[in-house]
């Protein structure tokens, strides 16, 4: 550990933070990062200093500054990606050792390479910020799945329904900068589930996307589909509109409901988090994941997911998001694209 803990009158396995960004979606990383044990938020930074002040006594505009003076033992970049380069070669440069950086990782593939060979030249751990896959109900999925009960799993669907997507208002309260994205639906929000889809069922073979633009005010595509040949035989299925919506009060707890099904039953993830098992030959299903009242983002998924990097910190325990294998789920997504531009069925 950095001696900066003790310096701030912490014990000296207390884990520091800062954090790089105070706008809409940083509010779930700070509060998640105040519930881990033995770790501490201690400074914040943002270009609004008024708003880093909410988060941090300790707060800043410029990032340099900030990390010469609190040296902290994670940065935690929670800003959009045209920020993501430079913020993360300042952080190289303070020697900070743990870098967390959210998603979409930097403007580009080829950008993202750059950055990951400059981290792993500098020794320093680079990790994306991918919380979907730690969403409890697809660690459910995934043990159920594991443990046989839908006995060989032949295909999944996730039908993705924000419906936050309608009219010339559409994501200006939350997110402004979704407007003027060229690319939104799949390198924003599908680039979740191309990152899921691996979790569970590992390598993709192929890919064919057909995606579309439905909101004239957009910049980027809205609607889509991805079909995902898996190297196991699983063909899984991408269906994004982000004008529908699904049957839940929060369409953002799940974003739209899944299906598993396979040679012995089904596993169904439902719009209030709840995860069904119902048998091959049965019409009665049976409730394994409750539906419940989750504190945080999405199930508590940033917290599950800042939870599993502390516990690689102290123990070495395997870190699943690390960027250099995050570099994979890119490259899918670049060929997801590319499959949509040229109409065709692009192999891995």
């Amino acid at each position: 550990m950095r001696t900066a803990s003790r310096e701030h009158g912490m014990a000296a396995d207390t884990l520091t933070v800062a954090c790089m960004g105070a706008g809409y979606f940083s509010q779930f990383h700070h509060e998640a990062w105040r519930r881990i044990e033995s770790v501490s938020l201690i400074a914040c930074c943002d270009a609004q200093l008024a708003r880093a002040e909410q988060v941090c006594e300790s707060a800043y505009t410029d990032l340099n500054t900030m990390l010469a003076d609190v040296s902290p033992d994670i940065l935690d970049i929670v800003t959009p990606p045209a920020t993501h380069a430079a913020a993360i070669r300042c952080a190289l440069a303070a020697g900070v050792s743990t870098i967390i950086c959210q998603k979409p990782f930097c403007l580009s593939l080829a950008e993202a390479r750059e950055i990951v060979a400059e981290a792993k030249a500098s020794d320093a751990c680079l990790i994306v910020h991918e919380n979907f896959r730690f969403q409890p109900w697809f660690r459910v999925v995934a043990a159920a799945m594991e443990a046989g009960e839908i006995g060989t799993v032949q295909q999944a669907t996730f039908r993705l329904r924000t419906g936050d997507g309608q009219g010339p208002e559409a994501y200006l309260e939350r997110q402004p900068y979704f407007q003027t994205m060229q690319r939104l639906l799949i390198h924003e929000t599908g680039v979740h589930y191309i990152d899921t889809f691996q979790y569970l069922f590992g390598r993709v073979k192929s890919v064919y996307a057909d995606l579309r633009r439905l909101n004239p005010v957009i910049a980027g595509e809205d609607a889509g589909f991805i079909l995902f040949d898996m190297e196991d035989g699983v063909r899984a299925l991408f269906d994004g509109n982000r004008h529908l919506d699904h049957s839940s009060d929060n369409p953002r707890l799940t974003f739209g409901e899944v299906l598993f099904e396979g040679t012995r039953g089904t596993l169904s993830i439902k719009g209030d988090g709840q995860v069904r098992k119902r048998s091959h030959g049965y019409v009665d299903d049976q409730v394994i994941l409750p539906a419940q009242d989750w504190p945080g983002f999405a199930g508590d998924s940033v917290q599950a997911f800042q939870q599993h990097v502390v516990n690689h910190l102290r123990t070495g325990s395997r870190l699943e998001t690390g960027a250099e294998v995050y570099l994979l789920t890119l490259q899918l997504e670049e060929l997801v694209y590319q499959s949509a531009a040229q109409g065709r069925k692009l192999q891995v």
